[in-house]
């Protein structure tokens, strides 16, 4: 479980919020690692999306996170661990759900499975929105966990952007939310895997928020039924009683209006039914966009990795065409689709 990858192989350039020219490699990271040591914020490159990094045994620290987002109080953040000598810092592991628990971190860890466990004292009450467990996860990018390492901290991030918008895939996604308002950004290329971090709750055997490890692929492996929890239909609700990051009923939306249609008949009907100027479509392969001003090819309509790490990038490219609507077909709820359902219906509130 304590495996590490190399950064000296990514490009990792570190940028200052102001967009100074900036050094790169091992350099970048170990100043990055340096800032955070020292208080600051850094956002930095994960496999799923980037992450606005903060210590999270340090409560001013993690209170610039809030801060530079505007996210609410209530919404709880994911702990970003290298090894079990540090997981065990931030969580406390619960005999009950041991084996199982054991299973979960051998298998889809370093990766894009947070898990939610017991909260140890000495994490901050806002990290976990004063809830007892706290999410914590081991990132699989290279970058991400040579700065976790050099950092020597645990490292509270959930998703570098303002709050409420599209979560970010590159550095530039970054900077065009946060520029100004956080310290320093780490670039190490796009992520590869798009979409945000299934959050499981061991001892519930509950996911909260599906990402890239499945329902299917948690039960495989625990020898027991997982089922998905849905965000209430009242946001409030979903909002004071959050259970995990990723639950908010309105989340991960662009700028324009997002309709979500079934299939190319209706895609085709509801682009019909606007102005060619307003009209922006996240477009599978082979499929018609009728007179819509702006596309985005998003890939084939079978191929869920890439449906899941280009769903972003194509949501913040129309925006920045300026479309007032952006239609986008909801894919199959199997595998990888569930995840992108979800981000895509959330996104349309």
């Amino acid at each position: 479980m304590d495996s590490r990858g190399q950064a000296g192989s990514e490009v990792a350039a570190i940028k200052t919020a102001r967009l100074e020219a900036g050094v790169s490699g091992a350099a970048g990271t170990r100043r990055a690692a340096q800032m955070l040591r020292e208080g600051g914020t850094v956002a930095f490159p994960t496999e799923t999306v980037y992450g606005l990094g903060a210590n999270a045994l340090d409560s001013m620290a993690v209170a610039k996170i809030f801060s530079a987002k505007g996210r609410p109080a209530w919404d709880p953040l994911i702990v970003h661990v290298d090894n079990r000598a540090m997981l065990e810092k931030v969580a406390i592991l619960p005999p009950d759900t041991g084996e199982a628990l054991e299973r979960l971190m051998y298998t889809f860890w370093p990766g894009p499975l947070t898990l939610l466990l017991p909260r140890a004292p000495q994490v901050p009450f806002a990290v976990t929105a004063a809830r007892p467990l706290v999410a914590v996860r081991m990132p699989k990018h290279p970058v991400a966990q040579e700065l976790i390492r050099l950092a020597g901290v645990p490292i509270a991030a959930p998703s570098a952007n303002r709050f409420g918008h599209t979560s970010p895939t590159t550095a530039a996604h970054v900077l065009a939310d946060l520029d100004g308002r956080i310290d320093a950004v780490l670039d190490g290329g796009a992520a590869t895997v798009g979409v945000e971090s299934t959050v499981f709750d061991v001892a519930a055997r509950a996911i909260y928020r599906p990402g890239a490890v499945t329902a299917e692929m948690i039960s495989a492996v625990i020898g027991a039924d997982v089922h998905v929890v849905r965000a209430s239909a009242d946001a409030q609700i979903a909002e004071s009683q959050s259970a995990s990051p990723g639950m908010a009923e309105r989340h991960y939306a662009p700028h324009a209006q997002l309709v979500l249609v079934n299939g190319q008949a209706e895609m085709a009907a509801e682009i019909g039914k606007h102005p060619a100027a307003d009209v922006g479509v996240m477009l599978p392969d082979g499929w018609n966009a009728g007179h819509a001003s702006a596309v985005f090819r998003w890939g084939p309509w079978d191929n869920l990795d890439m449906l899941a790490r280009l769903l972003y990038l194509g949501l913040r490219m129309l925006d920045d065409r300026g479309v007032k609507i952006i239609v986008c077909p909801l894919p199959p709820a199997t595998g990888l689709g569930e995840a992108v359902r979800d981000r895509l219906e959330k996104a349309a509130k």
